[in-house]
């Protein structure tokens, strides 16, 4: 029997996922650790956008020479 092919999610979906979950069950304590863990998720995709602009500085500079 063969086992189940995983299903490929698009690009965002689980973003909008936990957009879209509901935050009425979670304890003061467990939405305080989910701002931690969005906190560091900002910082990560900001030093992924930073790295992407430095790298298209760089692209300008070299072909505007």
């Amino acid at each position: 029997m063969e086992e189940p092919a995983d299903i490929r999610l698009g690009r965002g979906q689980r973003l909008a996922e936990v957009a879209r979950e509901d935050l009425e069950l979670y304890a003061v304590e467990e939405l305080e650790a989910r701002m931690a863990a969005l906190d560091a998720e900002k910082a990560r995709t900001q030093s992924f956008i930073d790295k992407k602009k430095a790298g298209r500085a760089a692209a300008d500079a070299l072909f505007r020479s």
